[in-house]
């Protein structure tokens, strides 16, 4: 009998919906229909982001969802992010204001700091190296904190942060971070983080757990993975449904993303079944590679890296 894995403890108590519906890249005026789309199909996490630009899309498609009784708002897990132009720890309470006024709510489940870069207030964009400036995650997080007792948001915690940077902010948070968010999936299965995570009991949760088939610029090979696909085909299963399931019995919440409702479907039945642990072992044979380097945090002048190995501490 298959574990269905429907739901992850985190450090704080609560639930985190093991599956979400990720949303970033999404074109406007389809994200709505497909937040819609999806807690229809099952999903009760979204995870969205104040650079996403599609917050007030989808607050305007859960009020509607909400009048009309599809769900109810306590029972679904809305993760956002501080985007790296709010780290003054002035800025980070206003970000969030900003990100409950436009999906007009009281509070989100988990606020996460989005990268650990920060940048000119007000920068548009990535393209501009002199927008990057000298994080000071410490005091961010401090300010992450006061958001966490305020009850605005019931969890707080980081995404795109290395074994070390997590480390650095471990030592010295009064309120553990209950997430990092990060690149994973079969080819990159991030084993050393994975680690220190289970150990510091935060929670990894998986972005591009497909390897993001939609990004051009990243030339995902992940679903195409001879070894993925020989334990579809053993199970009767796509490589997709694979690499979502090995997220689920690794530990990990995932994010797909997808705006079609077929693949919304596909994606989220992943609960009655598992990979055998024979299968299982055969899939961290898989050859590594990262596919989301940052490059546009790297610049030989400006902000905090010059190197790619350095944004990542070596974790490449």
């Amino acid at each position: 009998m298959a574990r269905e894995i429907g739901f992850f403890e985190l450090n704080t108590g609560a639930r985190i919906p093991s599956v979400a519906i990720g949303t970033s890249q999404a074109a406007l005026n389809v994200i709505g229909e497909a937040v819609a789309a999806a807690i229809k199909v099952g999903y009760r996490h979204i995870d969205t982001a104040m650079v996403y630009g599609n917050e007030k899309e989808i607050g305007i498609a859960l009020k509607k969802l909400f009048k009309a009784g599809t769900v109810k708002r306590e029972d679904l897990w809305i993760t956002s992010k501080l985007w790296c132009t709010n780290h003054a720890p002035e800025d980070v309470p206003e970000a969030l204001e900003r990100t409950l006024k436009d999906l007009q709510l009281d509070h989100v489940d988990l606020y996460l700091i989005h990268w650990p870069v920060s940048m000119k207030k007000g920068a548009m964009g990535y393209d501009q190296p002199e927008d990057l400036t000298q994080p000071d995650i410490i005091n961010t997080w401090r300010a992450m904190e006061k958001l966490y007792d305020s009850g605005k948001a019931r969890a707080i915690g980081v995404s795109n942060f290395s074994t070390k940077k997590l480390g650095d902010v471990l030592e010295v948070a009064r309120v553990t971070p209950a997430v990092n968010q990060v690149e994973c999936h079969p080819s990159w299965q991030q084993p050393k983080l994975h680690t220190f995570c289970k150990a510091k009991g935060v929670h990894l949760s998986g972005y591009s757990p497909l390897g993001s088939p939609g990004t051009a610029s990243l030339k995902s090979e992940v679903l195409k993975n001879p070894v993925l696909n020989m334990v579809a085909k053993k199970l009767g299963k796509s490589p997709a449904q694979i690499a979502l399931r090995w997220g689920l019995q690794m530990g990990h919440s995932v994010l797909p993303k997808t705006v079609t409702k077929a693949r919304m479907k596909q994606n989220f039945d992943v609960f009655d079944w598992s990979i055998p642990d024979d299968l299982f072992e055969q899939l961290s044979k898989i050859e590594q590679a990262r596919l989301v380097k940052g490059i546009p945090f790297v610049h030989q002048t400006y902000g905090a890296y010059r190197t790619v190995e350095e944004l990542w501490d070596g974790e490449i």
